[in-house]
């Protein structure tokens, strides 16, 4: 019986993981949740698994969510709440699930204590992968990703030697404006950005997905996740979405994993390790694709993603401080207050402003990509 706390369990990742777990009664058990604000489907999820202790947002959540339940829950709050559930001694697997740098603390508690972690909140890698991986390494615990593209790269290094490595490639969709000319992205709105050809997912991942920075967020997590060089990680757009990621050996051959677009795959990957979990799942059908296509990413149209590679050349802080800027400037186009192409440019000018500094606590992390957010506000209010 695997005991688990799901961090961010009313979110997207959070409700099909429990989804997964209700599937296997035998093999899993909740013992903490940890949620926003969405207190009336947190509830719900607390009188289906009964978990023993429920950390809402804030104060006022919890006060909502206490009136809710039946008594004998324990019910938190504030980040405090949240790590108490993602280091609860009698939990052994964490699915960290909650989204930007809010994640970072509860995922870092969870690491600190040694549990097994599952990891959907990719922040926790590009403010702190450093730090995380040798955290990990000390307390004795694994890091598996749930990202659908890393998980595919663990399946795609199971059995071989870190040392047959040529390259890991990650593969993106492309995103909903990949077939749009350069001379039109400009002009490009909110509305049209949040049409994803493929996934159904949060406005920030979305819009980082049509800018393509979260494949640059990627590849910084990638290179701590698995410690490979930035230079030996590329990037292929395959807009069907059916190549999760590949990884290419020494001897010339590629190991890639394929699948539907479905999060409950490596969502079940994790949750499993070393075992996979039987989904009814409907079947890869490739006869009725026909074919899969690939094809490089354009840089003059899409600029993003290279600043992950400067962002990781700079190193130290630099990663926490293209996130934080990330974040703001998604926000301002989405509030209407810049356009389409300015969120790399913002993101570029600010990377270049932060003198990095070598990075050495969780702490320093959050504040980088505080700085990162504040120094992306300011010139957009400036510009």
């Amino acid at each position: 019986m695997r005991r688990l706390a799901i961090l961010g369990s009313t979110g997207s990742i959070g409700v099909q993981a429990l989804d997964v777990v209700a599937r296997f009664p035998d093999r899993f058990e909740v013992v903490a949740l940890a949620a926003g604000r969405n207190v009336e489907r947190l509830a719900e999820q607390v009188r289906a698994f009964r978990p023993r202790l429920v950390a809402a947002a804030d104060p006022a959540a919890a006060a909502r969510l206490r009136a809710l339940l039946p008594p004998g829950v324990e019910v938190r709050s504030g980040d405090d709440g949240v790590v108490a559930a993602a280091s609860h001694p009698d939990v052994d697997f964490v699915l960290a699930a909650i989204a930007g740098g809010a994640g970072l603390r509860s995922t870092a508690a969870a690491v600190g204590a040694g549990k097994d972690v599952g990891l959907a909140n990719k922040e926790s890698m590009v403010l702190a992968g450093e730090l995380m991986m040798r955290l990990a390494a000390e307390r004795g615990g694994a890091i598996l990703p749930v990202d659908s593209e890393h998980s595919a790269i663990h399946q795609s290094l199971l059995g071989h030697n870190q040392s047959e490595v040529k390259r890991l490639i990650l593969t993106a969709s492309g995103g909903p404006l990949r077939g749009v000319a350069a001379a039109e992205l400009a002009g490009v709105t909110p509305e049209r950005a949040l049409k994803h050809p493929t996934w159904s997912m949060g406005d920030k991942i979305t819009i980082d997905s049509a800018t393509l920075m979260n494949k640059g967020l990627e590849v910084i997590e990638a290179r701590w996740l698995f410690d490979v060089e930035p230079a030996r990680i590329d990037i292929l757009v395959h807009p069907e979405s059916v190549v999760h990621s590949m990884v290419e050996y020494i001897d010339g051959s590629v190991v890639a994993q394929l699948g539907i677009s479905d999060m409950r795959g490596p969502i079940s990957y994790a949750l499993g390790h070393p075992e996979r979990l039987p989904l009814d799942l409907p079947a890869l059908d490739l006869a009725r694709l026909g074919r899969l296509t690939f094809e490089a990413p354009d840089p003059g149209r899409f600029p993003a993603f290279r600043l992950a590679y400067r962002a990781l050349e700079l190193g130290g802080t630099a990663p926490a401080v293209l996130s934080g800027a990330d974040e703001a400037a998604v926000a301002a186009f989405l509030a209407g207050r810049c356009g389409f192409t300015d969120i790399a440019r913002l993101c570029a000018e600010v990377l270049e402003a932060h003198p990095a500094e070598r990075l050495d606590s969780v702490e320093q992390a959050l504040a980088a990509s505080d700085w990162g957010r504040r120094e992306a506000e300011r010139r957009v209010k400036y510009r």
